[in-house]
């Protein structure tokens, strides 16, 4: 299983519309579209997790493909390690 990245995301963007666009490469087990902790609002990314061999083809094919009007941006996401604390505002 493969995590990948999706950003650039139109923030109207649904989560059917994300898993239809990368189930064409397999199968979509999960999709989690990001908002803001404080607003609630879209962040304007996802992450799609995939079978290894489907997540290799859809990184290949779908990053800077458009939904939405906007040219995506796809890649690998890369493993959650420390988090930084935030500073307060």
């Amino acid at each position: 299983m493969k995590s990948i990245y999706v950003g650039n995301l139109s923030f109207d963007a649904t989560p059917d519309q994300v898993r239809e666009l990368f189930s064409v490469h397999g199968e979509v087990r999960s999709v989690k579209l990001i908002n803001d902790r404080d607003t609630g609002k879209p962040r304007g990314f996802a992450f799609v997790e995939m079978d290894d061999e489907g997540a290799e083809a859809a990184v290949n094919s779908a990053d800077g493909m458009e939904l939405k009007g906007r040219s995506l941006k796809v890649n690998f996401a890369k493993p959650r390690g420390v988090r930084r604390l935030r500073r307060p505002r």
